[in-house]
């Protein structure tokens, strides 16, 4: 039986050295100012009720930490009596607590508890389609604005790890995690996992965590991906992000482990963010699935993979 079961991903923490060009970026990529807490630390938030989704602190460029939410001191307890760590007061708005973890590539893990939700933002109104015989949208016309795309909330995070049995080991035994997609390489190593919060008979995004453990690969941070209105937003983003000179990185298309439309970008630092809307939700009755590598890179429709996301 696992420690706990983890509810969600909550937040994920970068560093850069200009916290003023970050938050121009993140604005621009549809985040809104979280609650400042006076600690030099920017976050950002969604329209969603988590307090903020995004946190950036000043220093080199680089992955800083994910954040997962438990639900409740109990769960907080039993991870920190199983480290050997402390229970602390989590940091940012909406309070809460704490406990930090390593993982078995050095990846800092923080899991919080108590922290208080935020009221939701108006966000983007997702607007009617006429599709074919199926016409929601009858005497209105449709018209869109360019502006930065609506962001609700982070959906995942893909970390790149050296072991993949220690990883799930790890993993799984602490926060109960489920296997969506296992890729598998030629040779029947498991190269990657697609891995979901086990909520029970409530649906989840088909994965909260992506882990890929390829043979020459080091343990980096591949991207966080933050869930947008719906396509429209997605493709109004993309518009607005490239009239200002950002660096785009793949998309737009959907993928097929997931089944997301996706559109990839570099913040001004480096690190790899999507827009994605039309995820697969699966509750804990869906059993694993068993893909080959190809699958995992490949696409439905859209551009193919360019090698530095390959890579």
């Amino acid at each position: 039986m696992p420690i706990t079961r983890v509810l969600n991903v909550e937040s994920v923490r970068f560093g850069a050295p200009d916290l003023e060009t970050m938050r121009t970026f993140l604005l621009d990529f549809g985040l809104r100012e979280a609650e400042a807490t006076g600690d030099g630390i920017l976050r950002m938030r969604g329209t969603g009720v988590a307090p903020y989704i995004h946190e950036t602190e000043q220093g080199d460029a680089g992955f800083r930490c994910v954040t997962l939410r438990v639900g409740s001191r109990a769960d907080l307890e039993a991870l920190a009596a199983a480290d050997g760590v402390e229970i602390e007061p989590a940091t940012g708005p909406g309070g809460g607590e704490q406990v930090v973890l390593t993982d078995p590539d050095g990846y800092r893990v923080e899991v919080v508890a108590g922290k208080l939700r935020a009221a939701p933002l108006a966000a983007a109104a997702p607007q009617a389609w006429n599709v074919g015989e199926q016409r929601d949208r009858e005497g209105v016309a449709k018209r869109l604005v360019s502006a930065p795309a609506s962001v609700l909330r982070l959906g995942h995070i893909v970390l790149a790890v050296t072991n993949m049995a220690a990883t799930w080991a790890w993993w799984q035994s602490r926060f109960g995690l489920l296997v969506s997609d296992e890729v598998q390489a030629p040779n029947g190593d498991v190269a990657a996992m697609f891995v979901r919060c086990d909520c029970g008979a409530e649906a989840v995004d088909h994965h909260a965590l992506n882990f890929a453990a390829i043979p020459g690969m080091p343990a980096t941070f591949h991207h966080a991906a933050f869930e947008v209105a719906d396509l429209d937003d997605l493709m109004v983003g993309n518009a607005f992000l490239a009239e200002r000179g950002y660096v785009h990185d793949w998309g737009i298309g959907r993928h097929i482990l997931g089944s997301q439309v996706f559109d990839y970008w570099k913040d001004p630092f480096g690190h790899r963010v999507e827009h994605w809307t039309d995820g697969d939700y699966f509750d804990a009755s869906v059993p694993p699935n068993v893909a080959d590598i190809p699958t995992m890179l490949g696409h439905q429709w859209g551009p193919a993979a360019p090698a530095d996301f390959v890579a």
